[in-house]
């Protein structure tokens, strides 16, 4: 459904330095940089950009907006949070099921160290 999403910061190095561990526990790498822009994910497929706003005006957070990216298991959903804490992340809701969506929802939210809103999610049923 979707071909890129763009997340805005002020600082290209201090979130590469979040983004770069963080993604990587979902198997994102980036595959293309810059000093105004980080691109993670695939060439020809998926992709996230953390980006410096084109108009040249502070990047800032939406409320009620988050980017959720899909996690191949329940160790990555938790990995993803724990990296994401360690890097001067903020929890936004720890990990675990979220039953009230469906029977195998698991996921972890977090907020970038600007203030973007993250979340991690596992689709999987499993019987425990």
């Amino acid at each position: 459904m979707f071909s890129h999403v763009t997340i805005g910061t002020n600082n290209i190095r201090k979130a590469q330095n979040f983004y770069g561990p963080v993604l990587k526990t979902l198997g994102h790498l980036c595959f293309s940089n810059s000093s105004s822009f980080l691109a993670y994910g695939k060439q020809a497929g998926a992709q996230i950009w953390i980006i410096r706003p084109f108009d040249g005006k502070e990047a800032t957070i939406g409320n009620g907006s988050h980017v959720a990216l899909i996690a191949i298991d329940r160790q990555a959903v938790d990995n993803f949070h724990a990296t994401a804490l360690e890097l001067g992340g903020t929890n936004e809701g720890n990990p675990g099921l979220r039953i009230h969506y469906h029977k195998g929802y698991y996921g972890a939210y977090v907020r970038d160290p600007e203030g973007n809103k993250l979340q991690a999610v596992c689709h999987k049923n499993f019987d425990h």
